[in-house]
C-alpha cells in the first residue's frame, strides 16, 4: 500500500507556473549549437561555464539554464510563485516536511533573486522564486524569428515509481490533476497536474526514479514543429528525433521527442486545451487504449518508456535511482501500442499487430 507523505499543517505556497530548468550538459559547445542554433532559444546571457536561455514570449531572465559540469543531469526545475512571500511559505512548508531546504537571498543563478531550494519528498531538486530579472520580451521581433520558433515553457515531465503518493503530494502542494492513466486493477501509471490553466506544468510517469522525463517547450502551431524535423533532417541528425511528429491522446497536444547531446530528452508540444475551471472534468485513460499515447495508435519506442535523465541533490550529486515495483505501462502494453484496443469493448476491437519492441 503506497505509503502517503502528510500534508503539512502551514499553507503550501502558491505556485503560478512551471519557469525554468537548470540542466547539467558535458559539452556545453555541442549544447550550445543544439538548443540555440538547431531550436533557436535566444540567449540571455551566457560565459564559459553557464549559457542562460528563454523562448520568443518570455520576460523574465530565462527558461533554461545550461551548466557545464561532469555528469548530465537535471540540477532543477524551477516554479516561479504569487509574491515574495510564497518563497518564506515554499520554505516553511518543506520544513515541516522535514525535507532539506536551501535559501539564497541572491539566488543560485543569475536573473534570479530571493530563492528557496528544496530536496522535495520524491527526490526531485525543486526551487521556488518570485524575484527575477525582467528582459525584452520577443514576441514582436519578427527579425528574429525562426520558422520552428519555440514560444514558451511549457512543463516537466517526473519519473517517480510510487503515482499514487506523487499526486497526492502534489495535490497538497495546489496542484490540479487534469488527466491519468489507470488500469482496471487500479494501477496507476501516469498522472498530468497543473498550476496554470492547460494541461500541466509537470506530470508523473510510472517508472524507477527520481528522474526527469523531459522539458517540454511549446509552438504556436503544429508546422513549426514540422519544420523542426525538417531542419533536423537537413542537418542530418534525424537520429535524434526519438519519437513523433504525433498527436497525443493525453493532452490532445500534437508533439515531438528530441534528444540533446547528452541524451536530456526535449519535447515540442502545441494545441493542447484551457484547464482554468473550477470543475475542469478530470479525464481518464485505460493503460490498455493504444490511443492515449499516441491518437493515431503509432507505437511508442522502448527508449521513451525506459530512459530519463539522473537528479540531482542539493549537493550536486545524483539521486540513487528507485525501482518502480507496480507493473511498467511499457510491460502491460507494446509500444503505443500493438495489443491494445482502439474501439471500446462490445464494439468490434480493432488491433494493431506488429514487432514494435
Amino acid at each position: 500500500m503506497t505509503d502517503f507523505i502528510p500534508t503539512p499543517s502551514v499553507p503550501a505556497p502558491d505556485i503560478v507556473r512551471c519557469a525554468y530548468m537548470e540542466m547539467v550538459v558535458t559539452d556545453l559547445s555541442k549544447s550550445r549549437e543544439f538548443y540555440v542554433d538547431v531550436l533557436g532559444l535566444h540567449v540571455t546571457e551566457e560565459d564559459e561555464n553557464t549559457i542562460y536561455l528563454r523562448s520568443l514570449e518570455e520576460f523574465i531572465h530565462h527558461n533554461l539554464v545550461l551548466r557545464k559540469g561532469p555528469v548530465a543531469a537535471i540540477a532543477v526545475a524551477a516554479f516561479r510563485v504569487k509574491s515574495p512571500a510564497e518563497v518564506d511559505a515554499a520554505e516553511a512548508y518543506y520544513k515541516e516536511l522535514g525535507c532539506r531546504t536551501e535559501r539564497r537571498k541572491d539566488g543560485f543563478v543569475k536573473g534570479i533573486g530571493d530563492a528557496v531550494r528544496v530536496e522535495d519528498p520524491l527526490g526531485f531538486p525543486y526551487e521556488f522564486f518570485y524575484e527575477t530579472t525582467h528582459v525584452e520580451r520577443l514576441t514582436q521581433r519578427y527579425d528574429l524569428y525562426n520558422a520552428g520558433e519555440l514560444v514558451r515553457l511549457d512543463h516537466f515531465n517526473q519519473v517517480t515509481p510510487d503515482v499514487p503518493k506523487g499526486r497526492k503530494y502534489l495535490e497538497d502542494l495546489g496542484f490540479r490533476v487534469s488527466e491519468d492513466i489507470k488500469d482496471s486493477d487500479g494501477v496507476s501509471y501516469a498522472v498530468w497536474m497543473h498550476r496554470k490553466q492547460t494541461v500541466h506544468d509537470t506530470a508523473l510517469t510510472g517508472g524507477d526514479g527520481p528522474r526527469m522525463h523531459h522539458v517540454a517547450f511549446a509552438t504556436h502551431e503544429k508546422h513549426n514543429i514540422i519544420q523542426i524535423c525538417d531542419k533536423m533532417g537537413a542537418l542530418r541528425i534525424s537520429d535524434r528525433i526519438e519519437r513523433g511528429p504525433g498527436r497525443h491522446g493525453v493532452s490532445n497536444a500534437f508533439y515531438l521527442y528530441i534528444l540533446d547531446p547528452d541524451d536530456h530528452r526535449v519535447e515540442i508540444y502545441t494545441q493542447d486545451y484551457y484547464t482554468g475551471d473550477p470543475d475542469n472534468p478530470i479525464i481518464t485513460w485505460d493503460v490498455h487504449d493504444n490511443q492515449r499515447r499516441d491518437w493515431w495508435g503509432n507505437p511508442v519506442v522502448p527508449s521513451w518508456y525506459t530512459e530519463a535523465s539522473l537528479v540531482l541533490d542539493l549537493d550536486g550529486k545524483p539521486q540513487p535511482v528507485v525501482k518502480r515495483t507496480e507493473s511498467s505501462e511499457m510491460a502491460v502494453t507494446v509500444g503505443a501500442d500493438g495489443f491494445s484496443f482502439t474501439r471500446e469493448p462490445g464494439e468490434e476491437r480493432g488491433f494493431k499487430m506488429g514487432n514494435q519492441l
